[in-house]
């Protein structure tokens, strides 16, 4: 496995099954993300398993279109690992995401992995025109932060 390009962590004082039953509802994960805004899994698949797709749907403005991803879960450890590739509509490799989550005395630690994996091309043209951002590293670092606020929140709420 690559090393991701860019991580974020968290400490919850939750259960590390509650915290991945939380980063692996893809459906769901629009209520977390900046960008994201849901999505369904496909095929017979209904839950996070090694090798299930998804179709994610992203907008990162009201006011532009949406655009949607194909996904596909490459690590699936229940309560450690949840990772997933991300390809464009035409089916480029585009991202690559991650969570892993850490055990601790008190809960456990989360941590959001982004990996900068895919055509050179791609990332410098056609993804700027896609999403809107022209600096995706620094979006995404931003995203991550944004994600994790929102699971922390979750978290506490649901205590």
């Amino acid at each position: 496995m690559m090393e991701p390009t860019i991580s974020r962590s968290t400490e919850l004082a939750a259960d590390p099954e509650v915290v991945w039953s939380i980063v692996t509802d893809l459906p769901n994960m629009g209520d977390l993300s900046p960008e994201n805004i849901g999505g369904r899994w496909l095929g017979d698949t209904t839950g996070p398993a090694l090798g299930a797709r998804f179709r994610g749907y992203n907008r990162n403005d009201p006011r532009k279109k949406k655009w949607w991803t194909r996904v596909r879960v490459i690590r699936c450890e229940p309560g450690r690992w949840f990772i997933f590739d991300v390809r464009s509509a035409f089916g480029m490799l585009v991202s690559r995401w991650g969570y892993e989550i850490t055990p601790t005395a008190t809960g456990c630690v989360l941590t959001e992995h982004w990996y900068r994996v895919g055509n050179a091309f791609v990332r410098r043209y056609l993804g700027p025109v896609v999403t809107g951002q022209d600096d995706r590293p620094a979006f995404n670092a931003h995203s991550i932060e944004h994600t994790l606020a929102a699971i922390e929140r979750l978290v506490a709420q649901r205590s």
